[in-house]
């Protein structure tokens, strides 16, 4: 996201959206089948990489990649991508930790506090989403001008992607105040009008951190295009502690419910957004100078990211539709999704750092200087075998919590019996997750944008009808139909 976009264009590749010479890099992802990947007529089949960047950039590198082969194992590969996915599995989990968290002990005080985080939390957390392209551009072009070895021109995209951060936190501030209860007053509907005052307390307590979200998701993305994930992780530990100590404290003792636990969930994100900020200060880089961009440069900024955008806007589509038909369905079919989506979510976030992984390491085998598309072919492979592993393992945790132990989160009987008979569609959708996001970080790195958003958006069209049509079906429907939309999409990104 900082980029500098009038100068630099030959030297980010990310930025290079005319050039002839270097057509669009594109990713063939390894099918369940076999994970080879098949290049021109008149060359051997070649082992498995996503996809489809590498298949325009084989021609020229062909020669130096047998010569990699012998040099980089499949095992030492592994080897590096734990070094890094270690700590940044930590770092993803934090969040949808406080919103587990949030769950549980507002779910003990209230079932309609309970089921009322479900409308809150779109408004909170999944429009959040929207502005994920933040987090995609600045990673990958951080890791892209680090490749060149331009600290320079990192400092400058920085400067500017930090502004856009702040200036879009300071947007969605003033159209949460404004625009809050009516949103929400619309998206529960006048049968569940009476969950619009807890839920819009708790979305205006949480719209003051808007800001400090935004410009922390800038710099947390900053570091991890630097290959560091161990400071945002110690950033967002101690955000999650605050998170989870303000809630026992406020909710359970003091009684706050809702209330205490948006204000303790705001104040850790405050607090993990100025120590990532502080991160990159120690690493020599000035994270509160920010660079207002010119006219050129935030419409290069805005092509760059209306595919990333679009992509966002799809899931986020999705999954408020999901939510509402959930919503439609009573209080209690509510509450029961609330509990199981926030579970599914604090699990599939194990797949985010194989995404980010993807775009971190992935810029320098194809673009760097040593760039090796054979190590590229082996971090795509571990990926995916990570991933597959990971789904499994997930889905039988996911299912064993909801099976042996729902009364964390709830007491009310009928709560209880929704989420067990929604538990098959659950394993399911969450068992392919992981290796779909290793999927789509490998995609993003490889800058094959265009095709990744029409995809995601097609998925999106088919599974919203879906969902709609089987409505009738209750919170089973709803699961199924979330199955297929994972599913359809890792299929997808295979072609």
């Amino acid at each position: 996201m900082t980029l500098k976009l009038s100068l630099y264009f030959h030297h980010t590749p990310l930025l290079n959206l005319s050039s002839s010479s270097s057509p669009p890099l594109r990713f063939h992802s390894p099918n369940s089948s076999n994970l080879f990947l098949v290049a021109s007529s008149n060359r051997r089949r070649i082992g498995v990489l996503t996809a489809r960047v590498i298949r325009s950039q084989e021609q020229k590198c062909e020669s130096e990649d047998e010569d990699e082969l012998a040099e980089k194992s499949v095992c030492n590969q592994m080897k590096e991508i734990v070094k890094f996915t270690g700590p940044a599995i930590g770092l993803w989990l934090c969040d949808p930790l406080m919103s587990l968290i949030d769950t549980a002990v507002v779910g003990q005080g209230s079932s309609t506090e309970l089921a009322a985080l479900g409308p809150a939390t779109v408004v909170c957390d999944y429009m959040s989403l929207t502005f994920m392209f933040l987090s995609v551009v600045t990673s990958n072009i951080i890791a892209t001008s680090l490749a060149k070895q331009d600290r320079e021109d990192v400092q400058h995209h920085l400067s500017i992607l930090l502004f856009v951060g702040f200036a879009c936190g300071l947007i969605m501030l003033l159209s949460t105040k404004l625009l809050g209860a009516a949103t929400l007053s619309a998206f529960t509907g006048p049968k569940n009008a009476h969950l619009v005052p807890a839920a819009n307390t708790y979305v205006q307590i949480r719209a003051l951190s808007w800001p400090a979200l935004l410009v922390g998701w800038v710099a947390q993305s900053a570091s991890l295009g630097m290959k560091d994930s161990w400071g945002p992780l110690k950033a967002l530990a101690v955000a999650s502690v605050i998170s989870g100590i303000g809630d026992i404290v406020l909710c359970t003792y003091l009684g706050y419910g809702i209330a205490g636990a948006a204000w303790s969930t705001m104040a850790s994100q405050v607090v993990a957004s100025y120590m990532m900020i502080q991160e990159l200060n120690r690493r020599g880089y000035n994270a509160f100078a920010f660079t207002i961009p010119s006219t050129k440069e935030l419409l290069k900024i805005l092509s760059l990211a209306a595919p990333v955008y679009l992509t966002s806007i799809s899931k986020v589509a999705f999954f408020s539709l999901l939510i509402y038909v959930a919503t439609s369905t009573g209080t209690q079919t509510m509450a029961a999704h609330q509990v199981m989506i926030q579970i599914y979510m604090a699990c599939t976030v194990w797949g985010e750092p194989l995404c980010q992984t993807a775009q971190s390491f992935m810029p320098e085998l194809l673009y760097g200087v040593n760039k090796s598309l054979t190590k590229a072919r082996f971090l795509l492979r571990s990926l995916v075998i990570i991933g597959a592993i990971l789904g499994l393992l997930l889905g039988i945790v996911g299912t064993s919590l909801l099976w042996l132990l729902p009364n964390i989160f709830t007491s009310d009987q009928m709560v209880i019996q929704n989420m067990h008979r929604t538990l098959i569609p659950f394993f399911i959708a969450l068992a392919v997750t992981p290796s779909t996001r290793s999927l789509e970080g490998t995609l993003l790195a490889g800058q094959d944008l265009r095709f990744f958003s029409l995809s995601t958006c097609g998925c999106f069209c088919l599974a919203a009808l879906v969902l709609l049509i089987s409505r009738r079906y209750g919170l089973v429907g709803c699961w199924f139909t979330l199955a297929g939309f994972q599913w359809v999409g890792f299929l997808i990104y295979n072609l």
